[in-house]
């Protein structure tokens, strides 16, 4: 069981705090349960919210002695340092192998603690000016929605803090257990830390061009050899064109959004049938196991075979999928 604390202070966004929670607080059923999770405070007792209430937190900073992640679901208002304590209590948790997340402001905690130094971090767009002139020594990226390094993660704005979550949850448990839990949010079960942090407002003209029905036929379609220009000519559109309505929507581009879906479908092969790498190539439209290979160490930092063992955990049940 992998524990989850979030660390609060007064006043807390609840919001922030929601988004961790929800991801790694809540029961489903037909889901097995593989996270606890729980909030601390450096005092214990009740915790001012932005959202006017009070709520009760029982647990100290001792909490993060046990954590295998913690997550900073803000820190407002920046300007206010951390306490000693906190510091010691953030560095602590990490030298000992805790993963640390910060969701939003979240990343000025970090920063102060020195987590961040030499890094590339992300927070919300609308404080990534402050964070880079408080904090020189932390590459901070503006644009991003999630920046992860495996040992630290920051986040952008709210709603990027459950993409984030999303994602390490995928890092833990694989892709079709972050696509339940997706599911039963009612959100799409991926973005990519690249894309953008917020979209362009559309253009006049794009206001009835949602690329909802485009994306819905190429999905079905992963098999087949589509390109870029084959989603622009479908579309009825320049190339130039689909990929400013990709960036205006999506905020990515045709090719890195197709190439995504590539990889997804093929995590969800990998963890649920016994298929070779050949067969999940062409069945997700990466050709060969070479390509798949060279496609999957550069997303996700790991080999085909790599991720099939961490993540293969029952017989298959799919492995009659046509090759």
């Amino acid at each position: 069981m992998h524990r989850v604390v979030a660390l609060v202070r007064p006043p807390q966004s609840s919001f922030e705090l929601g988004c961790a929670a929800q991801v790694f607080g809540i029961e489903r059923p037909g889901l097995a349960t593989r996270y606890t999770f729980g909030v601390c405070t450096e005092r214990p007792g009740p915790v001012a919210t932005y959202a006017g209430y009070d709520m009760l937190v029982n647990d100290g900073l001792e909490a993060l002695d046990l954590a295998d992640t913690v997550v900073i679901p803000g820190w407002l208002p920046p300007t206010e340092p951390p306490s000693p304590a906190v510091v010691e209590a953030l560095r602590r948790a990490h030298s000992r192998g805790a993963r640390v997340a910060s969701i939003c402001s979240g990343a000025f905690a970090l920063a102060h603690a020195g987590l961040l130094d030499g890094r590339r971090a992300t927070t919300h767009w609308a404080r990534a000016d402050e964070l880079a002139e408080r904090f020189p020594q932390v590459q901070v990226d503006p644009d991003v929605l999630y920046v992860d390094h495996g040992d630290v993660a920051t986040s952008a704005g709210a709603g990027a803090g459950i993409d984030l979550c999303m994602h390490l949850v995928r890092a833990d448990q694989g892709a079709r257990y972050a696509a339940h839990i997706a599911r039963t949010m009612v959100m799409p079960p991926h973005r990519e830390g690249g894309q953008l942090q917020y979209a362009a407002p559309p253009h006049p003209e794009q206001i009835d061009g949602t690329l909802a029905p485009l994306l819905e036929w190429v999905t079905e379609r992963l098999a087949e050899p589509v390109s870029v220009e084959g989603l622009a000519a479908h579309a009825g559109l320049s190339t130039r064109t689909l990929a400013r309505r990709f960036a205006d929507q999506l905020g990515t581009s045709p090719g890195q959004w197709l190439l995504a879906q590539r990889i997804t479908a093929a995590r969800d092969l990998l963890e649920t049938t016994d298929l070779p790498l050949d067969a999940i190539a062409r069945h997700v439209g990466l050709s060969s196991a070479t390509n798949l290979r060279r496609r999957f160490l550069g997303a996700l930092g790991t080999t085909p075979g790599a991720y099939r063992r961490a993540f293969r955990t029952r017989p298959a049940p799919d492995s009659s999928i046509s090759a």
